[in-house]
């Protein structure tokens, strides 16, 4: 199956209309019928997704989740993820879902706005499937009318929307807060574990060396120290 590269690849297949971009954000809003719709995807950008209805099934490396109504969640980017799409079939299988797409310069923006300090001493904070409340979901509808008004958009009203939904979400979860900050502030990673879960995906040397928490100098060396021979090399044999 095709991987679809995301954001990127989104504004050109037909069941994704709904896309609002700026320069380092990027909201992707689906609303469909689907039955059982698998994709394969890399993530470029951080992906905070909230399900609205229906269930959205991911597979990350090991690691499964679902996603139900009234559910979120936050992966870092650059990850292959395999995900299954299930509309609720007591409303005719619809499912409808909120993808926010953030850069690193827009994590740092929030960041340095909330005078929060990058730290690299605490335990990697977990994924996990949360629930968000009543607010948050009426913060996702009165996101809508900027699909339908896009050519009127103003662009610094919605990066403000786009900064309160992290203010939100930051003061209302303070083991979210924790992950936003590890996007940022990078822990490092088994080396093998980064190959067994990405060396498929489409990612270069530098994304390897990013879900590693490495520069990649030091991934190159901390690398051919394990497998005694260069990542380039691995990859050909293996894939």
């Amino acid at each position: 199956m095709k991987v679809v590269k995301v954001p990127g690849d989104l504004p050109n297949a037909p069941h994704y209309q709904n896309v609002l971009e700026l320069e380092d954000v990027s909201l992707v809003e689906s609303c469909t019928q689907a039955h059982e719709t698998r994709k394969v995807m890399f993530l470029q950008d951080h992906l905070l997704l909230f399900v609205m209805e229906g269930t959205f099934r991911i597979k990350l490396g090991t690691q499964e989740f679902e996603v139900k109504k009234n559910e979120m969640i936050l992966l870092k980017k650059f990850s292959g993820i395999e995900t299954w799409k299930l509309g609720n079939p007591d409303h005719n299988y619809a499912f409808e879902s909120m993808m926010f797409f953030l850069k690193d310069s827009f994590l740092l923006e929030f960041l340095k706005s909330e005078n929060i300090r990058l730290f690299r001493d605490q335990e990697t904070a977990p994924i996990y499937v949360r629930p968000y409340n009543e607010r948050l979901l009426r913060f996702l509808e009165s996101l809508k009318p900027f699909f339908r008004d896009q050519e009127e958009v103003n662009t610094n009203l919605f990066r403000i929307k786009m900064l309160e939904l992290l203010y939100d979400l930051a003061h209302t979860d303070k083991s979210l807060l924790l992950q936003l900050i590890q996007l940022k502030s990078q822990h490092q990673t088994d080396i093998p574990k980064v190959m067994e879960e990405n060396y498929l995906n489409p990612v270069d040397l530098d994304e390897l060396a990013y879900l590693s928490g490495r520069s990649l100098s030091s991934f190159r060396r901390d690398f051919e120290s394990i497998y005694q021979m260069s990542p380039g090399k691995w990859i050909q044999e293996n894939a």
